[in-house]
Formats: structure tokens, C-alpha cells, sequence
């Protein structure tokens, strides 16, 4: 059929993302795009935009598919906060340990390249990496700690959880990891008990 598109648009963008994931957005050039994707500059350029649009896009698709999974976790988090916490921790740790995805998170390491960003995606980069906090200490909130307790503990996990992807892009192992994710969960569970 003349003019249908011959690729799978989720599958397009999956690909930009991951190429972002590997190699940071500054590292990442249109021919990358062009390769990982399978498409040429012109029907990368019609169909998912510049690379500022599309690496956009992608950072809204890391967000919403790990989004969803710390929201899953933190479920439980009104009845079984330290759990919930643990739980959350967990997810990114799996994303870790995954040997089909690359190390680090893209959010974090986007942020972490705010310098090289335009202004506009810069600014999504630090909502993006605003909303984890903000879904901790709703979560938190939900549970016995006070309002201030719950932003404090908030602020602090999400920052234990970018370091958790910066630290295993420096090779960290999985139970140093975890020994990072223990220190957190233990405070927690002790300001629970105060």
C-alpha cells in the first residue's frame, strides 16, 4: 500500500532509546539513531523528529515503562513502607542485572549532561528525575513518617537509587549494590520504629 510506513513505531523507538541509554545524547549521532533503528536520516526526521524530539520521546518512554514498575512497587507502601521501599530499590536493581540493557539509567546520566543539553530538554531531563521523588514521598507519606520525614526520606532514597545506576556504569558488584539498598532500608525501618 502506497505511503504505509514500513517499520514498527514502537520498535523505532525502543531502539533510539536504548542508543541513548548506551551512548548519552551528546555521544549519540544521527547515523547511530540511523543503525540502531534500521531507518535513514529522512524517515527519522518524518516520523520521529529531530534528535532533541526524539531523544524527548525516549526520555518519556524510560520514564513511563520503569514508572510504572516503582509505582507497582511502592503499591504496599501504606501498610508495608519498608517493603514497599525495598521493593522500589528492587526495580532498579533488576534493570541493573539485566545483561540486555545497558548500565546506568538514562535519566540519571541525562541529567548529569544537562551542559551539553538544549534548555528545553535539559528541563525535562530534571522533571523526569523530579517525578521518582515525588512518587517516594507520596508513597512514604502514605505511611507513618510525617510530612517532613517523608520528603527527607524521599530526597534520600531517589538520590541511593541514581547513585545505584552510577555506581554499577563504575562496576560496582551486585552486593555492594545491595549493600547500598541495606544501609537505606535499615534507616528507614528504624525511623519507622521511633
Amino acid at each position: 500500500m502506497a505511503g504505509k510506513k514500513q517499520f514498527d513505531m514502537d520498535t523505532a523507538l525502543d531502539a533510539s532509546m536504548i542508543q541513548f541509554w548506551r551512548d548519552g545524547y551528546a555521544d549519540t549521532s544521527l547515523d547511530d539513531l540511523s543503525r540502531a533503528t534500521g531507518l535513514n536520516r529522512s524517515s527519522i526526521y518524518s516520523s520521529l523528529g529531530d534528535k532533541d524530539t526524539l531523544f524527548l520521546r525516549c526520555l518519556d518512554l524510560y520514564a513511563a515503562r520503569y514508572g510504572e514498575k516503582y509505582d507497582a512497587a511502592l503499591s504496599c507502601a501504606a501498610t508495608e513502607p519498608v517493603a514497599a521501599v525495598r521493593a522500589f530499590f528492587d526495580v532498579t536493581l533488576e534493570r541493573i542485572a539485566d545483561p540486555e540493557l545497558p548500565d546506568g539509567c538514562l535519566i540519571a546520566q541525562s541529567v548529569m549532561a544537562i551542559p551539553a543539553l538544549s534548555p528545553s530538554v535539559a528541563a525535562h531531563a530534571q522533571q523526569a528525575l523530579g517525578f521518582q521523588r515525588l512518587r517516594l514521598r507520596a508513597a512514604l507519606k502514605a505511611s507513618r513518617l510525617t510530612d517532613q520525614d517523608a520528603e527527607a526520606f524521599a530526597v534520600h532514597a531517589a538520590a541511593v537509587n541514581q547513585s545505584l545506576a552510577v555506581m554499577s556504569r563504575a562496576g560496582a558488584s551486585p552486593a555492594q549494590l545491595l549493600a547500598i539498598v541495606g544501609v537505606t532500608v535499615d534507616a528507614l525501618s528504624q525511623a519507622l520504629r521511633a
